[in-house]
């Protein structure tokens, strides 16, 4: 049994840890992260340019992994053809698609049509939040390719951080990494990505609440851009 925990990683535990893994590298991370909590390990993935990183070299260390993906009916479809083509090439992951309790019309039912237009933090809680919450359960830890210049929200992140939301350890392998590193390793190693990324998506999230990035904009621009003040869809936020 792992010594790491959510009760037992206190801040000067955390603090201590994080000197450690800073002086390696990303694959150090990673290593550290599937020798210290093996099958207690899920890197919830959303199948961006970071995962497509983060998959390849977990795959070097742990073939087998286990990925959940939160299926909210509402993908762009380049994203599950993506999700196909990442099944081909590695084999042996454990790939879940993880579906929220609400069909998308019994959440029209129950809340009306288009919620995402109206509340789409209850959007995010019913379709994102809930279903993590679910695929977290009996996870010590879990891994994410969040990176600090993605955002004012994630600058601060560390390498292994106390997830208060989902009481679990949440793993940051990549969060020194550029946006152009992040690239340069996917046509070094010619992953696949998702086609829209081409077409001005740096940040794909649900097809309603996801538009194109204009020259100059922040790359997470695109994202909720109808509603001022929303930058996350509540996975990465404290309670």
């Amino acid at each position: 049994m792992s010594q790491w925990s959510y009760a037992t990683a206190t801040d000067e535990r955390l603090a201590v840890l994080n000197k450690e893994l800073g002086g390696g590298d990303t694959l150090d991370v990673i290593k550290w992260a599937y020798q210290t909590f093996s099958d207690d390990l899920i890197y919830s993935c959303s199948f961006g340019a970071e995962a497509m990183v983060l998959i390849d070299m977990i795959s070097d260390v742990k073939k087998d992994a286990k990925i959940v993906f939160l299926d909210t009916h509402l993908h762009f479809q380049e994203t599950y053809d993506l999700i196909e083509k990442i099944r081909a090439r590695y084999p042996k992951l454990q790939i879940t698609v993880k579906q929220p309790q609400l069909s998308l019309e019994q959440q029209a039912a129950k809340y009306g049509d288009e919620l995402w237009l109206r509340q789409p933090d209850q959007c995010c809680q019913i379709r994102k939040v809930e279903p993590m919450d679910q695929a977290l359960r009996g996870a010590v830890a879990w891994l994410s390719g969040l990176r600090r210049e993605q955002s004012a929200t994630r600058a601060n992140v560390q390498f292994v951080n106390r997830d208060e939301k989902f009481e679990s350890l949440k793993i940051c392998p990549l969060i020194h990494w550029k946006s152009e590193e992040v690239w340069q390793y996917i046509r070094i190693f010619e992953l696949p990505y998702n086609a829209l990324h081409d077409q001005s998506y740096p940040s794909i999230g649900c097809a309603p609440c996801t538009r194109a990035v204009a020259p100059g904009e922040d790359e997470r621009a695109g994202r909720w851009a109808a509603h001022s003040g929303k930058t996350e869809c509540g996975l990465h936020l404290a309670k």
